[in-house]
């Protein structure tokens, strides 16, 4: 897209392109998403970014109307391989606050320097500044859903001191702590006294586009192991809850399986920006709004809706595993991706076109534990559910069904040392298989495929899911290049339509 595109996007409130680009208005310093129900500003005070990091590294701060920095994340970083994508996942997952920027281009194998150099030139913006963004954007969540005082706040946001912090909050938001919570909308002191972390942080999971939540539970239900995850309630209704390993500590989250949101609103950020039973303001489609917009609208689904998010809800051991916990969910229900492209290039297949139709906006599952994913494909769901009690450890506060967290990679090597599964979890216990967000997939899928006992199959199943690789297909499936770069989803609409 050129900026001229780009302003049309601007102009028209179109709410396909949140996250995908920001814009800042030169005479307020202001940015915000796309779809932004203010006044559209003059074409000459505009200027854009592609994260929310570089506006906020231009001096913008975020608007208190549509709260930019609660949109979806851009889904080139999850489709793109190289080493900004790569990175981009990263610092998402917490990479550069736990490690520093060492820490992150060790991890690429690359030098700080290069590391910096590149994403500036991509994104706007450097390791720090994303990072700084994603953690103004975690005290804010803490501070509009829970009770927490604010120094705890500002060091489980991941921030070195409280004086980094309260200067953050005033640079992004132009508030301070204290007034940022007060203006929590719908949210009164007795409600954020109930989110406390015993009670779990309240969270809503935006995505953009149509959302097919009923085939995403449906895999989960089909692939749940007894002690680590489980789902509850009728089919429509249900609620998946699962354990999460942590850097920090542990985890326990529920997702909602009824999408929220409707036509003709912004989708809200990723935690309380709406009381409850309230309506979060947004933007109608509006008598400017393009005709491709109006168009997509009406296929998005049965009630119309061109974005919403899914109900969560994380108990945490550590609050400072917010963001990295976030991340997982997002990248485990495929939230980042934009349906439009994937619809609009399979679409056009003739074979794909009434699947397509009949199911837009269909996601391809990824996972909240590559390793644990991994050693699922390899072994299935039984000989799973054996490891999980010989091994798992255990929790030490049991929720429910919820007993165990699924043993890790250097426990199940020394327990089970031979035959496949214990070449892989040695593999991934020393380092010499990685898949976490920033692997190299190429790599990984050949360290996979040396293993014994390895099939092809089976790794790409763990390419697909594991690495989040939009574009694999199962041997022997014959799959055409047309359907490119989108074929994990082609095969996900063909295995939901009873056709692979």
């Amino acid at each position: 897209m050129d900026d001229d595109t780009r302003y049309e996007a601007v102009r028209s409130r179109d709410a396909r392109f949140d996250g995908e680009f920001f814009f800042a208005v030169r005479t307020t310093g202001i940015y915000c998403r796309p779809s932004c129900p203010a006044v559209t500003p003059k074409r000459q005070n505009v200027r854009f970014y592609a994260t929310a990091a570089a506006a906020q590294g231009s001096g913008f701060r975020a608007c208190r109307r549509c709260r930019p920095d609660a949109v979806p994340g851009s889904a080139a970083w999850n489709v793109r391989a190289d080493a900004v994508g790569r990175a981009m996942r990263l610092i998402g997952d917490g990479v550069v606050d736990r490690e520093g920027v060492g820490g992150l281009a060790a991890r690429l194998g690359y030098s700080a320097r290069q590391v910096q150099r590149q994403l500036t030139a991509e994104v706007g913006a450097g390791p720090v500044a994303l990072a700084r963004a994603q953690r103004a954007h975690t005290a804010r969540i803490l501070l509009q859903t829970t009770g927490l005082p604010v120094t705890q706040i500002a060091f489980a946001a991941g921030f070195a001191s409280v004086r980094q912090f309260n200067d953050t909050i005033r640079a992004v938001y132009a508030s301070t702590p204290s007034a940022l919570r007060a203006a929590a909308p719908r949210t009164g002191p007795a409600a954020r006294r109930a989110a406390t972390p015993t009670a779990g942080v309240p969270l809503r999971l935006a995505y953009r586009g149509p959302y097919q939540s009923t085939a995403v539970f449906d895999l989960l239900a089909a692939e749940a192991v007894p002690g680590v995850e489980s789902l509850g309630g009728h089919r429509g209704r249900r609620t998946y809850r699962r354990t999460l390993r942590l850097p920090y500590g542990t985890g326990i989250v529920a997702v909602d399986e009824r999408a929220g949101g409707g036509r003709g609103r912004t989708a809200p950020a990723e935690a309380g920006d709406e009381g409850p039973g309230g309506a979060r303001r947004g933007a109608p489609d509006g008598p400017d709004a393009t005709e491709a917009g109006r168009n997509r609208s009406t296929r998005d689904g049965s009630d119309g809706r061109p974005g919403g998010w899914l109900d969560a809800r994380l108990h945490l051991t550590d609050l400072r595993d917010l963001t990295t916990a976030v991340q997982r969910l997002r990248r485990l229900f495929d939230l980042d991706a934009d349906p439009y492209a994937v619809d609009e290039r399979l679409g056009a297949d003739a074979r794909l076109a009434p699947l397509v139709a009949a199911r837009p906006g269909l996601r391809s599952p990824g996972t909240a534990d590559p390793d644990e994913l991994a050693v699922r494909a390899l072994v299935g769901r039984d000989a799973s559910e054996r490891l999980v009690l010989r091994y798992g450890k255990a929790l030490d506060a049991p929720c429910g069904t919820l007993t165990h967290l699924f043993p890790e990679a250097a426990v199940l090597a020394e327990a089970e040392p031979d035959g496949p599964l214990g070449a892989l979890t040695a593999a991934l216990a020393d380092g010499a298989l990685r898949l976490d967000p920033g692997a190299d997939r190429d790599e990984a899928q050949e360290s996979l495929l040396a293993l014994p006992g390895m099939d092809t199959a089976t790794a790409t199943v763990i390419r697909t899911r594991a690495l989040g690789d939009p574009d694999t297909a199962p041997p022997g499936t014959g799959l055409p290049d047309t359907w490119r770069p989108w074929r994990s989803y082609a095969v996900q609409h063909l295995r939901v339509a009873g056709q692979l």
